[in-house]
């Protein structure tokens, strides 16, 4: 079934097709099409929110890529002719990819698009769903947008989410210029919107937050610290090398001066960027698992109730602090 939609204009009594394009209008993909994806995502659907663009993958960048109200990600390829069957091997190995990446990594993409944290645009966009009931990357939604899909595509599409419940589809546009200069973008779908998105409702990974320290003894605190601090992740190489040195250098440390200090030491390209760093930080350490972390990391409430500030690592935890970072130190 290879779909695509056709338009005409009635006039006096008369259907006439309309023949327009992106290209025949002058239009371009990059310049206007994703412009106008951007400025209302609906066009893909009802239940996304966008958190990046040409986010960077092992195979490539992906277009789009987005969040629904459960959690799922959305992954969105993006073409401005037909789509050809091989959009859909090209979303797989994205997902493939991104199947892999933590809470930490969509945090950063998250603040870097949208200049907000995760939860909080996440909140946001999807009133009344509870934070603390967020499901996130436990499963993926594939979304081929395009202006007409290949037969061959459209039989794989609807395979893949009748045998193996899939979350996939096909986003299937069409773009008119009428004689009098209006522009008009129209969609339809390959699988109601309902049922793409019921096929990725798997599992759920709970995000808790807190603010309660740890209370575990010295030699499990040790572990479980040296643990998270040599893990690959952005934030906990952050916390590791200038977070944590800097609070032992300086004692209390307000937020505005680790923004200036991670700037001056070329942590972040500026203290825009480096205010997103510490926003991802400090999500970090309101993560219910993370007590330990909270546990020799000291902050409060100073100027806003979901902003952390003034850090401090507690005295009595100094040495255990030095002593973890000499341990992991980089070789």
């Amino acid at each position: 079934m290879a779909s695509e939609i056709k338009s005409w204009i009635i006039s006096d009594g008369k259907l006439t097709p309309i023949q327009s394009s992106l290209p025949e209008s002058g239009r371009k993909e990059k310049d206007d099409l994703e412009k106008w994806l951007k400025s209302n995502p609906a066009v893909l659907g009802s239940d996304i929110a966008i958190i990046g663009e040409q986010v960077q993958t092992s195979s490539g960048p992906v277009d789009f890529l987005g969040v629904d109200s459960s959690g799922n990600i959305v992954i969105v390829e993006l073409k401005r002719d037909r789509l050809p069957r091989e959009a859909l091997a090209q979303a797989i190995d994205y997902a493939s990819d991104i199947t892999d990446w933590d809470l930490d990594r969509f945090r950063e993409i998250c603040q870097a698009y949208t200049h907000q944290t995760f939860e909080d645009y996440f909140t946001q966009k999807f009133e009344g769903v509870a934070l603390e009931d967020l499901a996130i990357n436990q499963a993926q939604r594939l979304l081929l947008v395009g202006f007409a899909v290949e037969e061959s595509l459209g039989r794989m599409i609807e395979w893949l989410s009748d045998k193996y419940s899939v979350g996939i589809n096909a986003v299937i546009l069409n773009y008119i210029k009428t004689p009098k200069g209006d522009e008009i973008l129209s969609r339809m779908v390959i699988i109601p919107e309902e049922i793409a998105k019921e096929k990725a409702n798997k599992k759920k990974y709970i995000i808790q937050m807190s603010d309660e320290p740890g209370n575990y003894d010295e030699e499990t605190l040790e572990k479980k610290l040296s643990e998270y601090l040599s893990k690959n992740l952005y934030s906990s190489q952050r916390l590791r090398d200038h977070f944590l040195p800097i609070l032992l250098e300086k004692g209390q440390v307000t937020r505005d001066q680790l923004r200036k200090e991670f700037a001056r030491r070329k942590v972040a390209n500026d203290e825009s960027q480096a205010g997103i760093f510490l926003a991802l930080i400090s999500s970090q350490l309101g993560q219910k698992g993370n007590d330990y972390l909270r546990q020799v990391i000291f902050y409060e409430y100073p100027n806003h109730p979901w902003e952390k500030d003034n850090f401090q690592i507690r005295e009595n935890y100094i040495p255990l602090v030095r002593k973890v970072l000499e341990k992991i130190k980089p070789k």
